[in-house]
């Protein structure tokens, strides 16, 4: 077998006296695609789209393919706290001790609910506080002085009876201006925070980053509203478009400017500085 077979190894090698080919030499066979699921492996990339480039970035095809990760430092350096934002951010935990801030993080206002929201209950309690002593007070005229004792009969077991209802009203109206004044809406440099009290035994707090607010409003509506200068102030956020509201709040137009002011101000990488704090 000379060279040029070698060389040539898809040529007939044979052929008849005709000059048709015998047979040719064994070619190699095919490959075939792999069927099953291609191996990912984890590789350094040379070149990424855009200008921000850095060749420290990987892209991990092991189990979720097409994404980057950046590395973290296992140190990561801690920026320092100006003497100024120490300050507030001591007073602000001797102030509210209940709050959970952050290094360097200070409440810029607190905003309670309105006392007018209080006027149906404590108007309700004192009705039924006035109802009860008038029951006390006519209960001798209706039933009148015992002729062998000269004592107003039944006086002392309904006295008791009573007492102890305006005690019980009294307490129930106490435990009601509790609960109402125990709502509270803190804004700080950082978040936004709501307190909510349901109950004596019911609360629950809502917290919220500046980041991630996207919408803040205020809404008043009525008479009432609009005379004593309350509403209601709304904070929408993005993605699942949860919102917060909270009721019965004095000069809501004032407060959601301060909000928006410090919403801005923290999405802009500023400092949020407010003059006036509450």
């Amino acid at each position: 077998m000379n060279n040029d077979q070698h060389t040539n190894l898809g040529k007939p090698v044979a052929y008849d006296a005709d000059g048709n080919p015998l047979y040719a030499a064994p070619q190699p066979a095919p490959q075939q695609p792999a069927t099953g699921p291609m191996s990912h492996v984890t590789a350094v990339p040379t070149s990424h789209e855009g200008h921000n480039f850095d060749p420290r970035m990987r892209v991990q095809y092991a189990n979720e393919p097409h994404v980057v990760h950046a590395p973290r430092p296992y140190e990561p350096v801690v920026n320092s706290v100006s003497p100024e934002l120490r300050a507030r951010h001591d007073a602000s935990v001797q102030m509210y001790p209940e709050l959970n801030l952050s290094e360097g993080e200070y409440v810029i206002m607190s905003v309670k609910r309105h006392p007018i929201g209080l006027w149906g209950p404590l108007v309700a309690m004192i009705a039924v506080i006035l109802l009860l002593l008038t029951a006390w007070i006519s209960y001798p005229a209706l039933v009148g002085v015992d002729s062998q004792t000269n004592q107003i009969a039944g006086i002392g077991p309904i006295s008791i009876v009573i007492f102890s209802l305006i005690i019980l009203v009294g307490l129930f109206g106490y435990m009601t201006t509790w609960v109402y004044m125990r709502n509270t809406f803190y804004l700080t440099n950082e978040s936004v925070v709501q307190e909510i009290q349901q109950g004596i035994f019911s609360k629950h707090e809502q917290t919220v980053s500046l980041g991630s607010i996207e919408d803040a409003s205020y809404r008043q509506s009525g008479i009432l509203q609009s005379m004593f200068n309350y509403g209601t102030i709304r904070l929408s956020t993005e993605g699942e478009e949860t919102t917060y509201r909270f009721q019965f709040v004095a000069n809501p137009k004032k407060q959601i400017a301060t909000i928006s002011n410090a919403i801005e101000s923290f999405k802009n990488g500023r400092p949020v500085w407010v003059e006036d704090e509450q």
